[in-house]
């Protein structure tokens, strides 16, 4: 048997939009430029934060397991958008940022590669419709 994910969102005013999720409220607007008030993130820019968020989980949980000390954490994701209707992403790009010891360069290097292939959802999900260029900057 599946699990089912439920999101409620709500209209407020403008394209100002209110989506509970588990519990939590999260405010979903447009920018001024294009009509809206700018109370909030833009629906594309969530999944990009989904994505990191979601890899960077697996990455933590993984180390953790590992045993790697790790420090400096960050992910950048950036997406190519396309010009013409529907707007969507067209390549995603996944900078991973962390300070590990010389010797557990390689333990990241495998936690990135589980969390690609085996655990991440949204990565899983992204990857049958656009492509997405993974990359670690070692910290020192």
């Amino acid at each position: 048997m599946s699990t089912i994910h439920e999101v409620e969102t709500s209209w407020k005013e403008g394209f100002e939009f209110d989506s509970i999720i588990d519990g939590h409220h999260l405010t979903i607007d447009s920018s001024v430029i294009s009509g809206g008030n700018d109370k909030g993130p833009r629906p594309k820019a969530l999944i990009l934060s989904s994505l990191g968020a979601c890899t960077g989980m697996d990455i933590v949980s993984l180390l953790q397991k590992m045993r790697v000390d790790f420090s400096d954490f960050a992910l950048n994701v950036k997406a190519d958008l396309r010009d013409e209707h529907p707007k969507i992403y067209t390549r995603i790009y996944l900078e991973y940022k962390i300070r590990v010891k010389k010797e557990d360069e390689e333990k990241m290097l495998k936690a990135v590669e589980l969390s690609k292939d085996k655990y991440c959802g949204v990565s899983a999900m992204l990857s049958m419709v656009c492509p997405i260029d993974f990359k670690i900057t070692f910290l020192d």
